[in-house]
């Protein structure tokens, strides 16, 4: 038996993540720094990390409800009441999912499928062409532009949509480019899309990593609320990946469909993780904000010294990353990113990682110490200094 040919096409073609190479390269270098893992280097607040343990004391170590424990989707509910003015019914609006990640899968399985398409604006994060291509649906790229600052235009989204557009995804505060979408460029998509059926599934994980004014989401305009997802969770806010625990907030029937999938497939979202959860939506703000901070000192210092060395860079105004130019040093970004590795002990992500208009850029987080970012900037200056042709 050949097992390759026991394995659907569909899935053989999907190539696997173009970032995973880098890090199984970095596990064999001393002294590497990584500006690679899209992951906050805070340890989960104390509070946070008491109540997961307090649950586990008390014995709170059996399944949830298939959408959660009614008490995390209440607060989830107050939380986007008070951060972006958007209400959900928690008995029937909120679906507790493991991770962000499965709530996009599950999204996209439970709206498109063959014949359907979806609009991924790019660069962007690389799980959403995945998924769609597994759910057997076609995605539909738009190149985003370092003119535009990373913003998704009305002009390129008319120009994408067609009879067979089916989702759209709409993936700010951005991964890899730290762009975001402010209320006037929402107010043109909104424009767009008030009177087509189609679907946003807005992925606002980086919500609260905004660095100008107030994340503003699609789901707040009254004609977009019933067309939206949004998707959030607690990995990246409250510095939480490694406890997987997301949300996904819509239409009742769609939240309906979604934890169909969810319940076949995975039963309920760690219950140590929702108790804590709990804990974080109620009384972490301050431990938020402070972290805001600091991500936001960072990235002045992270953007002044790729600049400084010559390579262009637009400010990026969310999330945790900067995604500077090379361009100018005559390299690809695998070229730029490998001898940086390699030279420097740097790991940085080549941009086309994160789709083919990505070439010629790299993602650097500063989601590390500000020790590790003044080191990682001297050594890729000095690489930079002997590299540009």
């Amino acid at each position: 038996m050949n097992m390759s040919d026991m394995i659907l096409p569909h899935i053989r073609a999907v190539p696997p993540s173009g970032i995973r190479k880098y890090f199984d390269l970095i596990n064999e270098m001393k002294d590497a720094i990584s500006l690679g893992v899209g992951e906050p280097d805070f340890v989960t607040p104390w509070a946070i990390r008491e109540a997961g343990i307090y649950s586990l004391e008390k014995g709170h170590t059996h399944y949830s409800s298939n959408a959660g424990f009614i008490e995390l989707r209440k607060e989830i509910s107050k939380y986007l009441k008070r951060k972006i003015d958007v209400e959900y019914d928690p008995v029937d609006q909120i679906l507790v999912t493991v991770g962000g990640s499965e709530g996009i899968d599950v999204a996209i399985r439970a709206l498109a499928g063959p014949g359907d398409e979806v609009i991924i604006p790019e660069p962007s994060f690389v799980a959403y062409k995945g998924c769609t291509a597994f759910a057997g649906a076609t995605p539909v790229v738009i190149n985003l532009r370092a003119e535009d600052q990373f913003r998704l235009t009305p002009e390129q989204l008319e120009s994408a949509i067609t009879s067979r557009t089916k989702v759209l995804i709409l993936p700010f505060p951005n991964n890899p480019t730290g762009a975001i979408m402010e209320k006037e460029d929402i107010d043109k998509i909104v424009e767009v899309l008030k009177d087509k059926d189609i679907i946003v599934l807005s992925d606002e994980i980086y919500s609260e990593l905004t660095y100008k004014g107030r994340h503003v989401s699609i789901a707040s305009y009254p004609e977009m609320k019933d067309k939206t997802l949004l998707i959030n969770g607690f990995s990246k806010a409250f510095a939480m990946t490694g406890w997987r625990l997301g949300y996904a907030c819509g239409h009742p029937e769609l939240i309906s469909a979604m934890k169909k999938i969810h319940q076949y497939a995975i039963m309920c979202s760690p219950t140590t993780s929702q108790y804590a959860a709990i804990e974080a939506l109620r009384n972490c703000d301050e431990d938020v904000a402070q972290m805001v901070n600091e991500y936001n000192m960072r990235r002045r210092v992270m953007v002044d010294g790729f600049r400084k060395m010559g390579l262009d860079c637009f400010e990026p105004l969310g999330a945790f990353y900067v995604f500077p130019c090379v361009k100018s040093t005559g390299l690809t970004s695998d070229e730029f990113c490998e001898g940086v590795l390699r030279e420097e002990k740097v790991l940085i992500v080549p941009g086309n990682a994160f789709g083919d208009c990505g070439e010629g850029y790299f993602r650097a987080t500063y989601a590390t110490s500000m020790e590790n970012i003044y080191e990682a900037l001297r050594r890729i200056q000095k690489f930079v200094e002997r590299n540009r042709r």
